[in-house]
């Protein structure tokens, strides 16, 4: 065959294939950027608890104890992070679905999550556990009551249990409700609030925001009205678990968490439109979640419940989004480069140590059966900022340790694999 004819021959051969087969093309990836400002976010809600923990330590002004005893309102905003995170790492950029790979085995993302702290956790336990179960004895508690809530504490049930949430090492509730709402990540939220669009994003985060109100209301009503058959209020006697089921950790944990969700999908779904649009300083934002804790300053004096659920978490997840979109422009605002930076993001990997060391470490300092014990009575006010540098000291020398050792993260791996294999199917749906 001359040339001429081997051109004309090919020629025609490419003109009968459909074009896409001429080259192949490859899918074009689109990458997450890091938003390093979110961790440094983690420091600044986790310093306020430990202070307010055991702030009565402090100082003894009633306006400064009023301000900053404020935990239960702060700890709203861990909850929404962690749904903020799960849904980036977890659903598509740009797209109305999720991460198909990640949620492919929905039993091992839980676990893999379960296993991301419950480390920690146990190793703290069981080295402050012996403390605990002496003071219980102390307290004269029942061996069966001790052995109940060795069992809570351990398999992170004692949020289940509203009247026993806050046993042991106290601000480990927070564990277990976060546990409960990562079970239903992978199957019941993260896929179906994917799928919405801006419009409907919008509408659940404003239907969450009233359910959480709700029920902020009904467990101020309540507590407003718990009493005891030896002191009774406006003559009324209710049963500790009426009140105590109003302040069902694990739902507020799996509300506050969608919001988080329903968020940075917002954010995700953002357009080349909406990126060229001008981003909102989020300092602002900022500043009004934490001046919102100032209400119970004011002759209106709203409680910890209401503060959470109408102002502080839902401007504190307006904060993430302006923070998250102000990352990835062009020019971002002072206070993003702030959170962003390596000091911060520093301070914010050693928020999870904190949080959960700091109680145990203050019980030695402050519980005054066990100080008195130790010490001969409760530290003087003028130790507080030792105990708070203990705190980060302690923090980051567990930071870089064990969270951080890589030993570990693999001891912690083939365990979420093995439970994640021992549950396969538990959470799907298997016809």
């Amino acid at each position: 065959m001359s040339q001429v004819a081997q051109k004309i021959d090919a020629d025609a051969k490419a003109m009968a294939m459909p074009p896409d087969a001429k080259q192949e093309v490859k899918p074009v990836k689109v990458s997450k950027p890091r938003i390093d400002c979110i961790d440094g976010c983690r420091f600044a809600l986790v310093f306020p608890i430990v202070i307010a923990h055991f702030a009565r330590f402090g100082t003894n002004n009633l306006t400064a104890l009023k301000l900053l005893t404020q935990e239960n309102v702060l700890v709203g905003g861990f909850f929404v992070i962690s749904g903020y995170v799960s849904a980036y790492t977890s659903t598509k950029l740009g797209e109305r679905k999720a991460e198909d790979k990640k949620l492919a085995n929905p039993e091992l993302f839980f676990w893999q999550r379960v296993m991301a702290y419950y480390p920690l956790h146990f190793v703290v336990s069981a080295i402050f556990a012996p403390m605990f179960i002496q003071v219980e004895r102390w307290y004269n508690t029942p061996w069966t009551t001790s052995a109940f809530r060795a069992f809570l504490n351990f398999s992170m049930l004692q949020a289940w249990f509203p009247k026993e949430a806050e046993i042991w090492n106290q601000p480990t509730w927070f564990l277990s409700a976060l546990t409960f709402s990562n079970l239903t990540m992978p199957t019941l939220v993260l896929p179906q609030v994917a799928q919405l669009s801006k419009n409907g994003l919008q509408k659940l985060f404003v239907a969450l925001t009233g359910i959480s109100l709700l029920q902020k209301v009904s467990y101020s009503e309540t507590s407003r009205f718990h009493s005891s058959k030896e002191h009774p209020v406006n003559g009324q006697v209710m049963h500790p678990l009426i009140w105590n089921l109003t302040r069902f950790h694990p739902f507020w944990a799996l509300i506050e968490m969608t919001m988080g969700v329903a968020a940075v999908r917002h954010v995700m779904l953002d357009t080349e439109e909406d990126k060229k649009k001008p981003t909102t300083n989020p300092l602002w934002m900022f500043l009004a979640a934490y001046a919102s804790l100032g209400l119970r300053l004011t002759k209106f004096d709203f409680n910890d419940a209401i503060i959470r659920s109408v102002l502080f978490v839902p401007i504190f997840t307006k904060f993430l989004t302006q923070i998250h979109r102000d990352a990835i422009s062009a020019n971002p605002a002072p206070i993003t480069r702030f959170f962003g930076s390596k000091p911060m993001a520093t301070l914010g990997s050693i928020a999870f140590p904190m949080f959960i060391l700091h109680g145990p470490i203050g019980q030695i300092f402050y519980k005054k059966i066990l100080a008195k014990k130790i010490w001969g009575a409760p530290m003087p006010t003028a130790f507080f900022p030792f105990y708070l540098l203990i705190c980060l000291g302690l923090s980051h020398l567990t930071n870089e340790y064990f969270v951080k050792n890589k030993k570990v993260s693999a001891i912690s791996g083939k365990v979420a694999q093995f439970l994640g294999n021992w549950t396969e199917g538990m959470l799907r749906d298997r016809s």
